[in-house]
């Protein structure tokens, strides 16, 4: 009888034991996970960084200062301008620009790829990507450093503040008054202001007008 069949099952119940124990759990985890868990997980490893103002020293805001406004060489200033323009973009500033946010509100600026430098983006403006239309959210999320469940929620905000500023727009019809209403009130001029005096006719017919009121009280 061969050595290995004198083994016999318990060896074979220790490879199959073995093999469960490497590759079959991995798989197994795996397989725990949901397609939509999978899906809304993160492309990359490191994520985006905050710098808040807060956190920055004296000498720090005084460079960026003197760094603004950029007059020292050129910039382009329309899509017109940029759009055959060198890949990745080596305009940071640009509120179209993929390596940095800043938020408008605290002024906080939120680095999308920390661990690489702006020549290494594979995407690096958000117009290119909006030229070549529609895109998937996992794409998005990709492209930008977030999971795609965060792209889902910016995607549904925006689209609320689009159909509020909708609903804005057709009620301006029935605004009278204000900065936002097309019809406003005319502007007068300083004679127009001016009371224009009563006329001693009009006083009489005033003063008839209240005795008959006075007579009805009685």
């Amino acid at each position: 009888m061969d050595s290995n069949d004198s083994q016999g099952p318990n060896e074979a119940t220790k490879t199959v034991r073995l093999h469960t124990d490497g590759a079959l759990a991995l798989q197994e985890s795996e397989e725990a996970i949901t397609r939509e868990q999978r899906r809304s997980r993160r492309k990359r490893d490191v994520r985006a960084r905050t710098i808040s103002v807060k956190r920055m020293t004296k000498r720090e805001l005084e460079i960026g200062r003197l760094l603004y406004p950029e007059a020292d060489y050129w910039k382009p200033r329309t899509r017109a301008e940029c759009a055959e323009g060198p890949r990745p973009c080596p305009f940071v500033s640009c509120q179209h620009h993929l390596y940095i946010d800043v938020s408008p509100r605290t002024g906080a600026i939120k680095l999308n790829f920390p661990d690489l430098e702006v020549w290494d983006l594979g995407e690096s403006c958000a117009l290119d990507v909006a030229d070549r239309g529609g895109t998937t959210l996992e794409d998005v999320g990709a492209i930008m450093n977030l999971t795609r469940e965060r792209i889902r929620q910016v995607e549904v905000k925006a689209l609320a503040k689009l159909e509020a500023l909708r609903d804005m727009n057709a009620l301006r019809d029935y605004v009278d008054e204000g900065p936002v209403g097309r019809r406003r009130l005319p502007n007068l001029s300083e004679k127009q202001a001016v009371k224009p005096e009563v006329s001693d006719d009009e006083d009489d017919d005033e003063l008839e007008v209240e005795v008959e009121a006075d007579a009805d009280v009685a």
